[in-house]
């Protein structure tokens, strides 16, 4: 644990003969230390921002690459928990126990769905050097069971070096009637989508109300604000004119889209001269090909996800605009990033509603016109299709979840105008999101503790990329950097990157390795593996060795068919009953009865005054899918 510094002052037997002392004022609390604010969007692919070739209006985040540095070899882990686990600790996310998504734990050390201890967030590093922490939005860090009012609260945010949240803590959440966490305890959202509510807005809100309290009363304290929005990732909802602004921008389609995207980046200088565009991705029909309702149906998810997008772009812009009156713009470090590719979780034809990821409630396409108004608002529950999906991130092939680049190469951009000078500039070295930490530590001249709260700590790569800042022509200073996730593994090293696509309960031995030279094919589209085995073969065994170190193994490429599978002995609900004593908190879903695909029963003992009195007993689910069960003319 953290221990009180000894006192260093006199004693003596009365006031008079002893000299008081106080521990000294943080270094950080000189007014000069620079803030740091990581905002971090969730499926968002590398193409998705205005400065990174979109249509999508996001001239806020595209001030911020004006005023920045801008980054086109940026990588993360593939998926959200992940990516999370490493942007906030500096280290792969295997090593600190974080392989997939913080759902469940089948037992293994790369498995635990928390981080572990011998691995500090930057939070607790900033926090312990003086800073402010805050952290708003999506966490999805810590074990489902352990998400009730009931806890065990050991990795909430409170808990893992924040002094304030408020969000949601699970891996996606509904966007006009969200699941909200404040601190320790779960909340109501301040008012209804009648009355205007978007979570966004609250976010937003929050940060802002965060930061003003702090600085009212500590003007000279330095503050950390970790911002996750749920944008991008489904349901995409937005407010009504946000999706009404894109009607019809899309009917062209997702092919001429990408043409067109592409284009914009290769006179940004987005990617390089000669790359070339992926051919579309396997299960993804031509444009052309698909029937009138299909298309009716793909261009209004777009037009919701894009006014997600642009929405979320503008409460940005509010965050920005009162940092600026605030005095702070210029002094604080703003990096903005995506967790992982666009996501391709909407299948083939999209979804306006159903359940995420399991069961989807496919559309009927021949009778489209009675769903598209809905779609965004809401009544919906919607995710696009993979042609849209692809489209995102455009200039690259796959999705999220896996190591092709549509699943790990992400955009990043810098802001920190005390800081950077050479700004508007891209930077195209490679880097990865295990660089943000040992970077930010490196500009503000923290060196880690070897403990933290009693817990030696496992060593932070010195990976900072800081060196990038004033040079955009400088070789990228790094070692070989693994990818793996649900058996899709790749590794890269030296501008040269072996990358196998896993096919779900194949024998990994079978799969085939790609090799791809990163620095002259920035698309991985001309695959060298039959032409340069000798370099494929340094690769892999890399990879192996990569894999050693950071504990990897055993590779598993079950997600969530380890529902109901995986349970920790000893944790909630080893058995088939529950037992409910009102009135009780509300119950998050991932900790409710499985009530699903099987038969179960009821049982209620209820007190009434008289058969006049009526109500609801038990409900579960939302606008999309869900039941009640109540005693209503009885």
């Amino acid at each position: 644990m953290t221990q009180e510094p000894e006192f260093q002052g006199k004693i003596g037997k009365t006031i008079k003969e002893s000299d008081p002392w106080w521990p000294p004022v943080p270094a950080s609390h000189d007014g000069k230390t620079p803030n740091v604010v990581v905002m971090l969007f969730d499926d968002t692919g590398f193409g998705h921002f205005g400065c990174y070739g979109s249509t999508i209006d996001t001239p806020n985040i595209d001030k911020l690459a004006a005023g920045g540095l801008q980054y086109t070899n940026f990588h993360t882990t593939a998926l959200c928990s992940p990516t999370r686990a490493s942007l906030l600790t500096g280290r792969n996310h295997h090593a600190v126990g974080m392989r997939g998504i913080a759902d469940y734990d089948p037992g293994f050390p790369n498995m635990r769905a928390a981080v572990t201890r011998h691995a500090a967030t930057l939070s607790e590093m900033l926090r312990d050097e003086g800073y402010a922490t805050f952290a708003v939005g999506k966490w999805h860090l810590n074990p489902k069971e352990e998400r009730s009012a009931a806890g065990p609260f050991t990795d909430w945010p409170l808990q893992r070096g924040f002094n304030r949240y408020y969000g949601f803590l699970g891996g996606a959440t509904d966007q006009f009637y969200p699941d909200l966490t404040e601190d320790n305890h779960h909340i109501n959202p301040p008012k209804t989508p009648e009355e205007g509510y978007h979570l966004n807005e609250d976010l937003i809100d929050h940060s802002i109300d965060f930061i003003r309290n702090n600085k009212s009363i500590y003007p000279n304290q330095p503050f950390f604000l970790y911002l996750a929005f749920g944008a991008t990732h489904s349901p995409h909802q937005a407010p009504q004119p946000y999706i009404d602004k894109y009607k019809g921008k899309f009917d062209q389609g997702w092919d001429a889209v990408r043409d067109e995207w592409f284009s914009r980046q290769t006179e940004s200088g987005i990617i390089p001269e000669g790359t070339q565009l992926a051919p579309r991705n396997p299960g993804v029909d031509a444009w052309d090909d698909l029937s009138d309702g299909a298309k009716k149906l793909a261009c209004k998810l777009q037009e919701a996800f894009a006014g997600f997008l642009d929405h979320t772009d503008d409460q940005i812009g509010r965050l920005v605009s009162y940092l600026d009156q605030a005095g702070e713009i210029d002094n604080t470090i703003i990096c903005l990033m995506a967790d992982n590719g666009a996501s391709q979780e909407g299948g083939p034809q999209g979804v306006s509603a159903g359940e995420r990821y399991s069961h989807p409630h496919l559309d009927d396409l021949d009778n489209i016109d009675d769903v598209l108004p809905d779609i965004g608002t809401p009544k919906s529950d919607p995710n696009y299709p993979w042609g849209w999906s692809q489209a995102g991130n455009t200039p690259l092939k796959w999705y999220k979840s896996t190591t092709h680049a549509g699943g790990v190469r992400d955009p990043l951009l810098v802001h920190w105008p005390d800081g950077i000078k050479n700004t508007g500039g891209v930077r195209h070295q490679f880097t990865h999101v295990t660089d943000i930490v040992p970077t930010l530590l490196d500009v503000l001249n923290i060196t880690p503790k070897d403990s933290y709260q009693g817990y030696p700590q496992m060593p932070i790569p010195d990976n900072s990329f800081a060196y990038t800042f004033e040079d955009p022509d400088v070789p990228a200073d790094r070692g070989p950097q693994y990818f793996e996730m649900f058996g899709h593994r790749a590794i890269w090293a030296d501008g040269w990157k072996a990358v196998a696509r896993h096919i779900k309960n194949d024998p990994i031995s079978d799969e085939e390795w790609e090799l791809y030279h990163l620095d002259e094919d920035f698309s991985e589209c001309n695959n060298l593996a039959e032409t340069e085995p000798e370099k494929l073969r340094e690769l892999i065994d890399l990879w192996w060795v990569e894999a050693g170190k950071n504990g990897v193994l055993p590779i598993d490429d079950r997600s969530f068919q380890l529902t109901g599978i995986s349970k920790r002995p000893g944790g909630i609900h080893d058995g088939l009953k529950y037992h409910y004593t009102p009135p009780v908190s509300r119950l998050p879903g991932s900790i409710a009865p499985p009530l699903g695909m099987g038969e179960w029963t009821f049982d209620a003992e209820i007190e009434r005054n008289d058969s006049s009195v009526e109500g609801v007993l038990f409900a579960r689910g939302s606008h999309t899918s869900g039941l009640s069960i109540y005693v209503k003319n009885n």
